[in-house]
């Protein structure tokens, strides 16, 4: 696992890369195909309308007729006489700008261009501006980010017997800011790639993440089975070794002495019993099978008693313990049992995790509606890396210089269970060779 984690994260990263690259380029060649569609479809469609500007203008009666002065020509038969100068009407002489906006707005639409921004105007044959839209000039300037298209506005015959004076009139159309315009029109289609590219990315990090928990969760079971292997190996070394004192024929003859490894072999029974407990209690805390019994229950009590079965340990460890029971109302709704235990497992963490000259304060003082247990040591401490996973299963915290703590893990996984059961809260406050503090809120009983 070690070997292959790196390898597929590697591997998986090349490829997002890959992808993100070519996204990229598809998007850049997406872009400049529909920058060229829009373009090509507004100088169509505006052709057809100068077209149809030049039908209104150029067809039927539309010309302004100029006669023509008469030509002598010396010794020629003909006199010119037949032949008219005309000079068509201009689209300012037919059409309204309204009229020519409408007119391309409802081309343009025709031809899914609805969303489309655009400015023109119409150039005469002196080229000077006949009409133009409001903003027409001000974009006109900018033909950096602007795209413009001229269209000529000819007939397409001219009647017989006409000569035409001057050039004709042209149709502009301005696309301004064209790049804003193209990305406009693919929004959905960038935001459709975008969001699943994004899902890609989140399944990448959501797959790298699992990959790690993976990792460390198998390291955790493995330091687990083996706290495990020696926290049964060792009780039952002790165990066969009193049972081989026990066929020893002096030790038999020994009342005394028959009592004394008689009372290993109880104590490392009981020693086992609650190393298997622990184990199925996290087995039902992983089922949410935990079951409670609640019941009202003096607080203060419970912490007596629980403290008085550590005597003999916090007098082996020249230990002093401060009880400070200051609340005033200590009735809380609780499983005497796991209750017990929850304050069990805090001091002997405390007893566990300390120095020399240990001193464990409980504390204790009530609000209106709960019940505060402080329980204090001056002990080794904690990392802020142990103190943000300690409630973690099967999380151990590193001891440093303190050899031979033994556990699985477990207790303190177990401690936070309890407190949500009985939907309390539990915070640690630690520092490293100061010591540690576990301050249990939890809901009290009204008097």
């Amino acid at each position: 696992m070690k070997k292959i984690l790196p390898v597929i994260i590697v591997l998986i990263s090349l490829s997002l890369v890959g992808l993100i690259l070519l996204q990229a380029s598809w998007l850049s060649n997406l872009l400049e195909v529909r920058r060229g569609q829009i373009l090509n479809r507004v100088s169509n469609e505006a052709g057809l309308v100068a077209q149809s500007l030049s039908k209104s203008l150029y067809n039927g009666n539309a010309y302004r007729l100029i006669p023509r002065k008469p030509s002598f020509r010396f010794g020629s038969g003909s006199t010119g006489l037949g032949l008219r100068l005309v000079k068509p009407l201009s689209v300012e002489d037919r059409f309204s700008e309204k009229e020519i906006y409408e007119k391309l707005k409802l081309q343009f639409d025709n031809k899914e261009l609805k969303d489309l921004e655009f400015e023109f105007a119409i150039v005469n044959t002196d080229g000077e501006f006949e009409m133009k839209s409001k903003d027409f000039s001000r974009q006109y300037i900018d033909s950096i980010h602007n795209k413009e298209i001229i269209i000529p506005i000819a007939p397409e015959t001219t009647p017989d017997n006409i000569e035409t004076i001057g050039q004709t009139e042209t149709l502009w159309v301005i696309v301004p800011d064209i790049k804003k315009q193209v990305w406009s029109s693919l929004k959905w289609i960038i935001a459709g790639a975008a969001l699943f590219m994004l899902i890609i990315v989140a399944a990448f990090f959501v797959t790298v993440k699992t990959l790690l928990n993976q990792k460390k969760l198998s390291e955790i079971k493995s330091d687990f089975i083996n706290n495990m292997t020696h926290e049964f190996k060792t009780p039952l070394a002790t165990i066969s070794l009193a049972i081989d004192a026990l066929r020893n024929e002096k030790v038999l003859n020994d009342k005394e002495k028959m009592n004394y490894f008689s009372g290993i072999i109880k104590e490392e029974n009981k020693r086992m019993n609650k190393h298997v407990e622990t184990i199925l209690q996290a087995a039902l805390m992983d089922k949410q099978e935990l079951q409670m019994t609640l019941k009202n229950l003096h607080a203060h009590d419970v912490i007596k008693n629980v403290i008085e079965n550590f005597n003999l340990q916090l007098k082996e460890k020249n230990a002093k313990v401060e009880i400070l029971l200051n609340a005033k109302n200590d009735m809380i709704a609780a499983d005497e049992i796991h209750f017990s235990n929850l304050i069990s497992n805090l001091i002997d963490n405390a007893i566990k995790y300390s120095k020399e000259n240990l001193t464990i304060k409980v504390i204790t003082h009530s609000s209106n509606t709960s019940l505060i247990i402080a329980i204090e040591d001056n002990g080794i401490g904690m990392s802020k890396e142990s103190v943000k996973r300690i409630f973690e299963k099967f999380y151990r915290a590193h001891t440093g210089n303190v050899h031979n703590v033994k556990g699985f893990g477990l207790g303190m996984s177990y401690v936070k269970t309890v407190i949500d059961v009985h939907k309390g809260k539990i915070k640690v406050d630690s520092a490293l060779g100061k010591g540690t503090t576990f301050t249990i809120v939890i809901p009290v009983i009204s008097a």
